[in-house]
């Protein structure tokens, strides 16, 4: 279409599938495209594509879109702006002009989209509307998908299948880099053309993060990023990473190669030219251990200055570490493989007491210790912050969705008015700020996800972020034939998988979840590549529980967002210290939180090693803040003693009857309303008087039974106080007050109607696989 003259031209685009249903409509575009092209002839160029390239309108969509008419009306006699700048579209739907991306994107127009619909690849576009959610396909965010794929089209040609991941990579890249937008384009769009199945199968499984995230780099691109000038001392580091890479994991790696690089050699390298040997003189290694006390910090001021200030070194002991050991392993390697290793052995220049630093490590243990007490009894008032939080959030969602488009109404005694657009949920106060209600509730959610789901396993973030839909399984007991549902933690720090009873608690908490991440259509956990940032690997796709709908695309969160809503709750209560400071929680703090309540709640510590999945016990009693080390140390010194002592018969495997009997203590804390809370081998302290028991556990189902028995307490209490039975009055109003709290107690436990969890359940091999 290009090449043809530009009558073929005009006669092809009165022909379908150019033509418009309403006849005014197809006047105007054939009239703007006829003096385009009649304003384009007095450029040079073989075809219309490059007469169009040799124009001042290729250079500005916004020049064109306040010149082009000017320009156009030269050369003809329509003037109208409507019609001329729909006349282009016109041309570039038929392939006669290609307008680059970048144009694309500065251009401005209402008609694109739909233009490009009708007339590019109608078939193509009704195949993608019918796999795609009605209410997501005229969302904003749909909306945007779709004009990102009819710009792709108009740059590239062709039809929605022709588009390839490099077309869709540079459209990300432009509307990301030229146009300077905050927090990137939507890439919906490629989710789509990979629901189509239009993209190889070896595509990437995400458009977000690609070609903005490095991989796991090399050894020798680990050195040279920090240049070292002394070959023999490069090929030196280098061999020693390639040693130790097999047994660390890659964030370790590329901690251990920055402080040998830049906080040690190069640091030399700077202050002492020409330097080329691992045997350091005392006022050389002396020097450098000064400077590594402190470094420059550097900060941007509001004026746009940096502000530079020194401050102490918080890894000096780390990097002190990693240099010794530097040294002790090729000084032991040198023994083995002279030839490799001997030349380069030399005294370590670090003795032991300065890598250690007990006195450090001691404030490091105190300062973490006071942390865990400040917080430790405010932690309740933060979950229940938390769970406020976000059923104000909730509220306020409801009352912006209850509002129509362009109404006012009131939160809180703010008045707001809601955004025209009826898909969406903003709103603008009397200042004129906007808030999008939907994503300060999806804030709200998360952040209460998150502290219950930390504060009952005491698991890392990162674990917490990479739990799946499959991490919930199911083990049945022997004896009962009871399930009990556990939760496996994905190997992390340490490369050890965990198994962890899930309690009502937080059973109740992942139900949630799982409700609100579920595919609508499918019901199922949609899959989901996330991409690694400790390890800078893909990980494969998995149904993740911490992953939300982003403008319609499942996208995974990353930790620097789970900071950002656990802020928002301390706004939202301003919890502060003993000093009057903001009292902030980390998600690590959850974590010693929960090993200090444990232990201080009589798990043993050897028990606590396991559920957090430390391999060495010290670790474990690092983050345990309030129970002292004299206590434990003397504790199993007693222990050992009164096993030496006493009877070894009183250590020895049990009886099966004796087993059968501890079973069986538990099936007889089942009751019909409830579960008894007794500890074996106790009897009943209140005579089996069970609704005034503490320990009872009532179950939800039974409700109705207590409200029977609270209603009966009733009615006796009245017929007492008539006759004047007053002893057996106090009696009915105490079973009167324990069957209110029960009561209450399972009002407060169930927030909606039961859900299941979904546990996966093991597929047989003769079951087919599904995908």
């Amino acid at each position: 279409m290009t090449c043809k003259p530009a009558e073929d031209v005009i006669a092809a685009l009165q022909l379908p599938p150019f033509t418009a249903g309403n006849k005014n409509t197809q006047w105007y575009r054939v009239a703007g495209a006829r003096a385009i092209l009649a304003w384009l002839e007095g450029f040079a160029g073989e075809s219309w594509q490059e007469r169009w390239e040799a124009s001042p309108a290729s250079a500005c969509p916004v020049r064109w879109a306040d010149e082009g008419p000017a320009w156009v009306a030269e050369a003809s006699a329509v003037t109208r702006r409507g019609t001329i700048q729909s006349g282009l579209l016109l041309l570039a739907c038929a392939d006669v002009v290609r307008l680059p991306l970048a144009w694309l994107a500065g251009h401005r127009s209402c008609h694109v989209r739909d233009l490009v619909e009708q007339v590019r690849d109608p078939a193509g576009f009704a195949q993608l509307k019918d796999q795609v959610d009605p209410r997501r396909w005229s969302a904003i965010g749909g909306s945007r998908a779709r004009l990102a794929l009819a710009r792709i089209m108009l740059a590239k040609g062709g039809q929605l299948a022709d588009i390839t991941v490099g077309d869709a990579l540079e459209h990300d890249t432009v509307l990301r880099g030229d146009l300077g937008r905050s927090g990137g384009p939507s890439t919906l769009f490629y989710a789509w053309l990979r629901e189509l199945g239009h993209l190889p199968t070896d595509a990437p499984a995400t458009l977000r993060h690609l070609g903005r995230v490095t991989g796991q780099l090399t050894c020798e691109q680990l050195v040279d990023r920090h240049g070292v000038a002394c070959t023999p001392i490069r090929r030196l580091l280098i061999d020693y990473l390639e040693e130790r890479r097999p047994r660390l994991d890659y964030g370790s790696l590329d901690n251990l190669a920055r402080h040998l690089t830049r906080n040690f050699w190069s640091d030399l390298e700077d202050h002492h030219p020409g330097i080329a040997s691992l045997a350091l003189p005392p006022g050389v290694a002396a020097a450098w251990k000064e400077r590594l006390r402190t470094r420059i910090q550097r900060r941007r001021r509001p004026d746009g200055t940096v502000e530079e200030t020194v401050v102490e070194r918080a890894d000096r002991a780390l990097v002190l570490m990693a240099v010794r050991a530097f040294y002790l392993d090729v000084a032991r390697w040198a023994v083995e493989e002279p030839a490799r290793w001997g030349p380069w052995a030399a005294p370590c220049p670090i003795k032991e007491a300065e890598a250690l630093d007990g006195k450090r490590t001691k404030r490091v243990k105190a300062r973490m210790d006071q942390r865990t007490r400040e917080r430790l009894p405010a932690l309740e008032t933060f979950a229940r912050a938390a769970a406020d939080h976000h059923r104000h959030r909730l509220a306020c969602l409801h009352a912006v969705r209850a509002a129509p488009p362009g109404g006012a109404f009131t939160i809180d005694g703010a008045v707001f008015v809601r955004t025209k657009n009826a898909a969406g949920a903003g709103a603008r106060d009397a200042a004129g700020t906007l808030t999008h209600f939907d994503l300060a509730e999806h804030r709200a959610f998360w952040a209460w996800a998150t502290v219950e789901f930390l504060r009952h396993t005491g698991a890392r973030i990162e674990e917490m972020l990479e739990i799946s839909h499959h991490a919930l399984i199911q083990y049945r007991l022997p004896t009962t034939g009871e399930v009990v549902p556990l939760l496996q933690i994905a190997p992390s720090k340490t490369d050890a998988e965990r198994v962890l009873l899930v309690s009502p608690e937080l059973a109740d908490v992942l139900s949630t979840v799982i409700r609100r991440v579920r595919d609508p259509r499918t019901h199922t956990v949609p899959l989901l590549a996330a991409y690694d940032y400790e390890e800078r690997v893909w990980n494969p796709p998995a149904p993740l529980l911490f992953q939300w709908d982003r403008a319609g695309e499942p996208s995974s969160m990353n930790a620097e967002f789970i900071r950002r809503t656990l802020a928002e709750v301390l706004a939202y209560i301003g919890l502060t210290d003993s000093t009057g400071q903001p009292l902030d929680f980390a998600p690590h703090d959850f974590r010693r939180l929960f090993i200090t309540d444990a232990i201080r709640s009589g798990l043993p510590p050897h028990i606590a090693q396991v559920i957090a999945g430390h391999s060495n016990i010290n670790t474990t009693m690092g983050y345990h803040a309030i129970y002292p080390t004299e206590t434990i140390e003397a504790h199993r010194a007693f222990i050992t003693r009164r096993r030496a002592l006493r009877p070894a018969e009183e250590y020895r495997t049990p009886t099966d009857t004796e087993w059968e009997d501890f079973l069986g203590h538990f099936e007889r804390r089942k009751l019909s309303v409830g579960t008894c809370a007794r500890a074996y081998g106790t009897a009943c302290i209140h005579e089996h008087a069970c609704v005034r028991c503490s320990l009872l556990r009532p179950d939800p189902a039974q409700r109705g039974r207590l409200v029977e028995i609270r209603d009966n307490l009733l009615a006796r209490i009245a017929e007492a106080e008539r006759e004047g039975w007053r002893g057996e009055s106090e009696g009915l109003e105490v079973s009167l007050a324990g069957a209110e709290s029960k009561i209450a107690q399972i009002d407060s436990m169930t927030t909606g109607q039961p859900v299941m969890l979904g546990l996966p359940t093991p597929r047989s091999n003769s079951q087919p696989r599904r995908t």
